[in-house]
C-alpha cells in the first residue's frame, strides 16, 4: 500500500488483487469495484442523505459499544466517532458513491461506509489515506458486524428520518384543507355520487374530509414507523451472533438510540429480524394507502375546478404557470397532477417492494437495496408533494359561490330532502318533471300544493340540508 501525491492515486489490496485509488478519495478498493460493477441507475446512496446519516450512527454507536466491551482501544474509537458525527453532520457525504441499487445484499454499502469512515479516522489520527495498518475499514470500523445487521439496522432507521419529515409535510396540507374547511362553512353545493348530483353539502364539508383523510393516514404512518424500531444489530451474519459479543446487541442498540433519539430496541429473535421484511411491506403499504388517498383527492380537485367555462367551475385553483403553447389564456391544474404522477410512483414502489420482500431465501434477502431505494424514493416525493400540494395550491383556491348556490337551486337531488315530507314516490315524480320541464323542485312542490312556502323554507334552509343533525327535532317539525 502506498501513498501518492494530490492528483494521483494509492495503490490498495483485496482478495482479488491490487487496484489504484484516487489519492483524494477516503472511499476504498472495495467500493471502487462496487462503482465498476453496478452502473446501474446513476443514482449513489448519498442522494439519500437520511441513509448516510444513518450508516454513521450505527458505525459510532458500534464503535462505542466495542470500546464499553473492551474491544477498541480509545484512540481508534475516539477517531472513528468523530469521523461518524462528521459525516452525521453533512461531510463526506460524496463520498459514498455506490450505486443504490446494486448485488450483495447491501455490501457494498456497508464497505463503502466502512472505508470512507476509516479514511477519515486515520487523517484525524495524522496517517495517510489507505495507511490500514493503523486502522482498518474491516478489522475495526466494521468490528462485531456485518452488512447483515449494519444495513438493515441503517435502512430502517433512514426511513424514520425520512417519515418524520413526511409526518411534518402531511401536517403542513392537513392544515391547510382545514383551513379552507373553514373557509367555506357556509358555503352550499350539491354534493355527487358516481358524478350524479346526491344531496347537497358545503364545500367546507368537501374539504374538511381530506383534512380528516390525512389525519388517519398520518396515525397509520406513525404506527408503521413503530415496527421499524426493532432492529437486528449484533445479530451478524444470520442472526446467531457469531463474531460478536455477547453483550454488544444491548450496548449497541443503547448508544444508537442515545446518538440519534430514536428509541430502538433489539429484535427477540434476532435470526427473525435478520430474514424478515416484514415492516418494509407495512410502510410501503402505507404510503400506497397515502399516495392512492392523496390521488384521489387531487383527482376532485382538478375535476371540481374544470373549465372555467364548460365544466363544473366550482372552485378557482390558483394559477401557477402559462398552460398551452397554443391555446392562449389556457391555465392548467398542474399542482394536481404532479401530485397525481408521484402517487402513481409510490403505488409502484410499493409492489418493487413486495416482490423484493417475497423473494427472500432462508436466512437474508438480498434484496433490500431495492427496498431501500423504492421506499426512501417514496417517502421523499410524497413530502415533497405534499408540500407543494398546500403551498402551491390549496391555500389559494377559491369558491365561485354565487355558481355555486344556482346549481343548488336548479338540482333534482334537492327532491331527497323532500322524501319524509312527501313520499319516495312524489318525490320522485318531482324529480322527473324538473329534470323534464328545467322548472326547479322547490316551484314544483309549491304549485302541486304538497308543501307551503314556509315549510319549504324550513326542510330546505341550508344548515338543514348540509347538517340536518345540527337543528332540533322540535324547530324541523315546525
Amino acid at each position: 500500500m502506498s501513498a501518492s501525491a494530490p492528483g494521483s492515486s494509492r495503490t490498495e489490496h483485496d482478495l482479488l488483487g491490487d487496484r489504484d485509488v484516487p489519492t483524494a478519495a477516503y472511499y476504498g478498493v472495495h467500493t471502487l469495484r462496487a462503482v465498476e460493477n453496478f452502473p446501474i441507475t446513476g443514482t449513489p446512496i448519498s442522494a439519500y442523505p437520511d441513509l448516510v446519516t444513518a450508516l454513521a450512527s450505527v458505525k459510532q454507536a458500534a464503535a462505542l459499544a466495542n470500546r464499553d466491551l473492551e474491544l477498541l482501544d480509545d484512540r481508534k474509537v475516539d477517531a472513528i466517532v468523530r469521523a461518524c458525527e462528521e459525516i452525521r453532520d453533512g461531510q463526506w457525504h460524496d463520498h459514498f458513491v455506490v450505486d443504490v441499487i446494486q448485488g450483495g445484499a447491501g455490501t457494498s454499502t456497508n464497505m463503502n461506509a466502512n472505508e470512507v469512515i476509516a479514511n477519515r479516522a486515520l487523517e484525524l489520527l495524522g496517517h495517510d489515506k489507505g495507511d490500514y495498518k493503523h486502522l482498518h475499514p474491516l478489522e475495526d470500523v466494521n468490528a462485531g458486524q456485518s452488512t447483515n445487521d449494519v444495513y438493515p439496522t441503517a435502512v430502517r432507521l433512514s426511513l424514520q428520518l425520512a417519515a418524520a419529515r413526511l409526518l411534518e409535510a402531511m401536517e403542513v396540507l392537513r392544515e391547510a384543507f382545514a383551513a379552507k374547511a373553514e373557509e367555506f362553512a357556509d358555503v352550499l353545493k350539491m354534493g355527487r355520487t358516481q358524478l350524479q348530483d346526491a344531496v347537497p353539502m358545503t364545500l367546507g364539508q368537501e374539504f374538511a374530509a381530506y383534512a380528516v383523510m390525512l389525519e388517519e393516514d398520518r396515525a397509520r404512518l406513525a404506527e408503521a414507523c413503530a415496527l421499524l424500531r426493532e432492529i437486528n444489530l449484533g445479530g451478524t451474519a444470520i442472526g446467531t451472533g457469531l463474531n460478536a459479543h455477547p453483550e454488544y446487541p444491548a450496548l449497541a442498540c443503547r448508544h444508537l438510540g442515545e446518538i440519534t433519539g430514536v428509541p430502538v430496541t433489539v429484535a427477540g429473535d434476532l435470526v427473525e429480524a435478520t430474514q424478515d421484511m416484514g415492516a418494509f411491506v407495512q410502510i410501503s403499504g402505507v404510503l400506497k394507502r397515502i399516495a392512492v388517498k392523496l390521488s384521489k383527492t387531487c383527482n376532485d380537485l382538478r375535476l371540481l375546478s374544470c373549465g372555467p367555462r364548460a365544466g363544473l367551475a366550482e372552485i378557482n385553483l390558483p394559477p401557477v404557470q402559462a398552460g398551452s403553447s397554443i391555446m392562449p389564456g389556457k391555465v392548467n391544474p398542474v399542482i394536481p397532477e404532479v401530485v397525481n404522477q408521484i402517487a402513481f410512483e409510490v403505488i409502484g414502489n410499493d409492489v418493487t417492494v413486495t416482490f423484493a420482500a417475497e423473494a427472500g431465501q432462508l436466512q437474508l434477502n438480498a434484496f433490500e437495496p431495492v427496498i431501500a431505494h423504492s421506499l426512501l424514493k417514496s417517502l421523499t416525493h410524497l413530502r415533497a408533494g405534499c408540500l407543494t400540494l398546500a403551498e402551491r395550491c390549496v391555500t389559494g383556491i377559491t369558491a365561485n359561490r354565487e355558481h355555486l348556490a344556482r346549481l343548488v337551486g336548479q338540482s333534482i337531488g334537492l327532491a331527497t330532502a323532500l322524501n319524509p315530507h312527501i313520499g319516495y314516490e312524489q318525490a320522485t315524480a318531482v324529480a322527473q318533471e324538473a329534470l323534464t320541464t328545467g322548472a326547479s323542485v322547490h316551484d314544483l312542490v309549491l304549485a302541486k300544493g304538497l308543501l307551503t312556502q314556509e315549510q319549504l323554507r324550513e326542510i330546505l334552509h341550508p344548515d338543514n340540508l348540509a347538517r340536518p343533525h345540527t337543528r332540533t327535532a322540535a324547530t324541523v317539525r315546525a
